[in-house]
């Protein structure tokens, strides 16, 4: 009896101190891990221009097709207008240089509601507005305006 005792004595004393070094090593790697910086996510806000531009090419997209397909191409959307005034991501963005190719862009916009025969010319001047301006400022959508042409 007192040998089966001593057997189990020892052997709860192993076990227990196998998990006591198992938590030491746990411990460890706690403290010697860097401590996580907890960031806050942030919800990415497009500017109203942004925002006009997207519904731009959503429209122009839709645009296009009627032309592909002869359909009717209807009226000017009046909404590009706000072009002129819609709040940018930087304001500082609104210079000489935006008002000037904004004037183009919208210049090149009405004359494919204008002028209807030539519809498919004139939508591709439109987008040559486009790029004109976005190669300059803020490239990174001109892969997607790009698409817009009608071959």
């Amino acid at each position: 009896m007192k040998k089966a005792f001593l057997v189990l004595s020892a052997v709860l004393f192993l076990a227990v101190s196998c998990k006591d070094k198992e938590a030491d090593k746990e411990t460890v790697k706690k403290e010697q891990a860097p401590a996580k910086e907890e960031k806050e996510f942030k919800m990415y806000e497009m500017s109203q221009m942004a925002a006009l531009m997207e519904q731009m090419y959503v429209d122009n997209m839709r645009l296009r097709q009627r032309i592909i397909d002869g359909d009717t191409i209807g009226d000017f959307p009046k909404h590009f207008l706000k072009i002129y005034m819609a709040p940018m991501t930087d304001e500082t963005d609104r210079d000489d240089f935006f008002k000037e190719h904004a004037d183009k862009f919208i210049e090149a916009q009405q004359r494919i509601y204008i002028d209807t025969v030539h519809a498919k010319e004139r939508f591709n001047e439109g987008v040559t507005s486009c790029l004109a301006c976005h190669e300059s400022k803020c490239g990174g959508p001109i892969p997607r305006i790009k698409k817009l042409y009608i071959k």
